[in-house]
Order: C-alpha cells, then sequence, then structure tokens
C-alpha cells in the first residue's frame, strides 16, 4: 500500500491563514512536506505558519494580484527549490440573495477569487515547475457547486464552475500534473458561519455523521489528493460532507416515524 508521505516535496496553499487552508497546510506538513502559507497580510501569513509542525512559510499575497502570485512562486522556487504540490483553497462570499439583486462588483469579487485566483496560481505554478516536473493541485470547491441553495446561488454558481474547471485542467495538463477537487459540506470556518453558528444542534442532529465537519476533514483529504496514495486520481471533485448531500438523516433514524 502507497503511504501518505510527502517528504521532499513543496506546497503552496492560498487562503491558508485558517480554516480549511490552515488544516491542509498542518496535514501535508505532518506527511513531510514543506509549506508555504499565504494570507492577505503578512502578519497573518506569519502568524499561521507558526502554527505549522515543520518547515512553513508565510507570504503575504492577494490571491488574484498577479505579481504578488509570482513573487509567492519565485521565493517558494528560492526558498525550497519546487512547487509540487498547489492548493486553490482561498475563497469568498460577498452576496447573498437572489441572483437577479447583486450588482457588477459582487459578481466580479465572488468569480475573480472563487474561480480567476484558481487559473491564475495553477498557470504560475504549471510554467514555473510542475508542466515539466510534474505536480498536484486540488481546487477547494463546496457542495453548493452541486446544487441550488436559496440565496447563495452567486457563491454556489462560482464552485460549479470551478468543479468544471477542475476537469478542464486535468485534461490540458495531463499527464505531467494531477488537477482534483475537494467539496465540502458545512463545516466550522469563519466563511460559513452563517451556516451554522445560530443552529449547530439541528445541523448535527440532520447530518448522518451526526456532526457539522471540522477543517482536519478537509484538509487530511487534501493531503491524500496530493500524495502518491492518489496516483491514479485526476478530474475529480471529492465530497467531504458527513453525508449531508443525501438528505436529512432524522427522517432514516430508527424511531422516526414513532408517534
Amino acid at each position: 500500500m502507497t503511504q501518505l508521505d510527502l517528504t521532499g516535496r513543496t506546497a503552496i496553499i492560498t487562503g491558508a491563514s485558517r480554516g480549511i487552508g490552515l488544516a491542509a497546510a498542518q496535514a501535508i506538513a505532518a506527511a513531510g512536506g514543506n509549506v508555504v502559507l499565504t494570507s492577505r497580510r503578512q502578519e497573518a501569513a506569519d502568524e499561521a505558519a507558526a502554527e505549522v509542525d515543520g518547515n512553513a512559510v508565510g507570504v503575504a499575497a492577494h490571491a488574484v494580484d498577479e505579481k504578488a502570485a509570482q513573487r509567492c512562486v519565485d521565493l517558494t522556487l528560492e526558498r525550497f527549490g519546487s512547487i509540487d504540490i498547489l492548493v486553490n483553497n482561498v475563497g469568498t462570499n460577498p452576496s447573498y440573495g437572489p441572483v437577479i439583486d447583486q450588482d457588477h462588483a459582487r459578481f466580479t469579487k465572488t468569480f475573480d477569487v472563487n474561480l480567476w485566483a484558481p487559473i491564475l496560481w495553477t498557470s504560475l505554478a504549471t510554467r514555473a515547475w510542475m508542466g515539466e516536473h510534474g505536480g498536484a493541485v486540488v481546487n477547494t470547491a463546496s457542495i453548493g457547486g452541486m446544487g441550488f441553495e436559496a440565496n447563495l446561488g452567486l457563491y454556489n454558481a462560482s464552485k460549479a464552475a470551478l468543479i468544471h474547471l477542475t476537469k478542464q485542467l486535468a485534461l490540458e495538463l495531463s499527464p505531467k500534473v494531477r488537477v482534483n477537487g475537494v467539496a465540502p459540506g458545512v463545516v466550522r470556518t469563519r466563511l460559513a458561519e452563517a451556516l451554522w453558528k445560530e443552529h449547530e444542534d439541528q445541523l448535527n442532529s440532520a447530518t448522518p455523521l451526526a456532526r457539522i465537519g471540522e477543517p482536519d476533514d478537509v484538509g487530511s483529504a487534501i493531503a491524500f489528493l496530493v500524495s502518491d496514495a492518489a496516483g491514479w486520481v485526476t478530474g475529480e471533485t471529492f465530497v467531504i460532507d458527513g453525508g449531508q448531500r443525501l438528505g436529512d438523516a432524522r427522517l432514516f433514524r430508527s424511531g422516526a416515524g414513532d408517534d
């Protein structure tokens, strides 16, 4: 069996100051990898890197700033000598409400961060290293991109596009670069607070595995996907949701129909 060993490999993780990005950095470092964590502020990036047990560096880089992204790629190569892994984790959701009520500014920010940034960083990493030496890319999507929800239409459309992009890039960059995605359900992150903070008990009881997700649940899956253990997997988006997409588990549990 192939072991989860990333010794000697280097990962860039965007949006890694907290939540899923930080958990992915910790999981990759635990498997022996070097990690570069990005955040908009250097202080936040440094604080996140300090929470990683291993070779970790924080870099200030707004995900849609091409010059900052290029500096991060250059710094990674100077510091560690390779870019073997890219985790496009950064995401945002400035829009809430019906799609027809959104303005162009919110549309642009949503799609710039959630879709353009993964294209930008994948392009830079591929040209700088992966295109010649190989590598693995993981995009953080969402189960929202696989269905429909009130008030989250624009965000979910951007994640649906990211799932499609994952497949497109897997074909375009094959066979050197594997490209996969993760689609978390409701996870205990700041971005998703509105979905769980005021009604966590209800969500827990409705979820088949009886709890909302933790960042580590997704971080561990990302570490698996970038490892040789997933060496024959590309173009896929791995759902990590405790069974939330299956429906309300309370309707199926013993005694649910009793008076």
